[in-house]
Formats: structure tokens, C-alpha cells, sequence
């Protein structure tokens, strides 16, 4: 079997593992993001570096709810040079708390915090803050990696340590995920695969829930199909007072 046939092999077995054992958590995740969205409340959604790409991943997102936040943060995205740069921001205590409290986060709010090895300080001091404020924090993380990592936070805890709920990626350590003759470094990360199944998993199972509920789902459509602009500019105005990545133009 060659490597890339590996990958797809492996990334199957987590999508179903992952399926099958988060299949509560995941339930649990959709209706307190669609009961926050009833009850006009906001969503948040936070990552740092490559974890980072889950929070993209979910907003201004065809097929995505359009009330859902990205945070982005000075020095933790994949956009700054040099890169390298980021694996130092994620290691600063006390940035996460900053972070969360110069964002809208507060009572009846819920948060989703990606981290994979949630071992760094930027993540749990974000989701501890949040959840001081009152919101309700998700983690998606591995646990094989929390259960297999030191943390650097002073107070010894991990990501999971400080969130109300968590999802598990069923990654291996490293996330690396197929081992080729010659290369001592695994390849074939799937935490962004398995993570953006996940959520997206999530997100859809909260639309459900919303509209079970009797209230009208925000969700966006393709600009690339007629008729989607007009659609997005409706619930974008119909959502503007949950919607914090839109600058000054609504």
C-alpha cells in the first residue's frame, strides 16, 4: 500500500471512530450552540497557528451558520511572518485572557477552542477567561495527545482541564498519521480533516435543532449560485447585531 492510500485509510477509520464516540459530545455541542442562537446569544470559535484553520474553516462559510465568530488574534495566524513566530505566541501566559476579554464573549455565549495537543498556555487561559465570563467553552482536541502531553501552563492544566465539553479528533500524538521507510517524522496529519468533519457535523445537527425549534436557521449560501448574494445580505443584516467579522459595513 502506498502513503497516500494509507492517509485515505487512515483518515476513514477516524472519521467513523470519531463518529461513533463523540457521537453524545457532538449532540451535546449542537444543541447549546443552536439553544445560544434561540436565545440570541453569540458563537465564538478560537485556534492558534494550524488550529487556527477550524475557526476559518467554520464562518463566512457556504453552507455555515452565519452567526458563528472567528477569533483572530495579533501573532497566532498562519499570515505572519515569520511563522515560526506563532509556536512562541502560543507559549505566552496570560495573551489567551487578553484575547477573550477584548472580545464580546459573555453569559449564554458559546465558545469552541481547537487545540491538538492543548498543552499550551494561549488556549487554556482563553477558554478559562471565557468560561469566567460566563460562556460555555467547547474544546476539540486529541486526547490521546492531552493524556500523553506535559503542560506548559503554570497551573499544570490542559485544554480539556478548563472547557465545559470536549471533542475528541481520536488523532495519535504527533498527528502525524503514516510512517514511510526512510523518514523518521510521520506524515499525514488528519486533525484538520477529522476536526472540520467534526464541526461541520456539529453545525448541521445545530441548524436542525434551530429550525426544530420553530426559528428561522442563519445560514449562508453560495455566492456562486444565483441568487445567493441577495440571500447573504439579507441574513447578514437580519444577524448583525451577533456578527463581529464585518467591520463598520453593517
Amino acid at each position: 500500500m502506498n502513503a497516500a492510500d494509507a492517509y485515505f485509510d487512515n483518515l476513514i477509520r477516524l472519521i467513523g471512530t470519531a463518529r461513533t464516540t463523540q457521537k453524545d459530545a457532538m449532540e451535546t455541542a449542537a444543541r447549546w450552540m443552536s439553544e445560544a442562537t434561540v436565545n440570541g446569544r453569540n458563537l465564538f470559535a478560537f485556534g492558534c497557528s494550524h488550529a487556527g484553520l477550524l475557526a476559518l474553516e467554520l464562518y463566512y462559510r457556504t453552507g455555515g451558520m452565519v452567526n458563528i465568530n472567528p477569533i483572530r488574534a495579533p501573532g497566532l495566524n498562519l499570515d505572519y511572518d515569520p511563522v515560526t513566530m506563532t509556536s512562541e505566541m502560543e507559549r505566552m501566559v496570560g495573551y489567551g485572557a487578553i484575547i477573550a476579554d477584548n472580545q464580546p464573549i459573555g453569559a449564554g455565549d458559546v465558545v469552541i477552542v481547537h487545540s491538538v495537543s492543548g498543552r499550551n498556555p494561549v488556549p487554556v487561559d482563553f477558554a478559562a477567561r471565557c468560561r469566567e465570563k460566563g460562556a460555555k467553552v467547547i474544546c476539540l482536541t486529541s486526547m490521546e495527545s492531552e493524556r500523553n502531553a506535559v503542560s506548559r501552563h503554570p497551573s499544570g492544566k490542559l485544554l480539556a482541564d478548563v472547557s465545559d465539553l470536549v471533542l475528541d479528533n481520536c488523532g495519535c500524538v504527533g498527528d502525524g498519521s503514516v510512517t514511510i521507510d526512510g523518514v523518521p517524522e510521520k506524515v499525514g496529519p488528519t486533525s484538520t480533516a477529522v476536526g472540520a468533519a467534526i464541526l461541520n457535523a456539529v453545525v448541521a445537527r445545530c441548524v436542525e435543532l434551530t429550525v426544530q425549534a420553530g426559528f428561522k436557521a442563519p445560514v449562508f449560501r453560495s455566492a456562486n449560485v444565483d441568487g445567493g448574494d441577495e440571500h447573504n445580505r439579507a441574513v447578514l443584516a437580519e444577524y448583525k447585531d451577533h456578527i463581529f467579522y464585518m467591520g463598520h459595513t453593517l
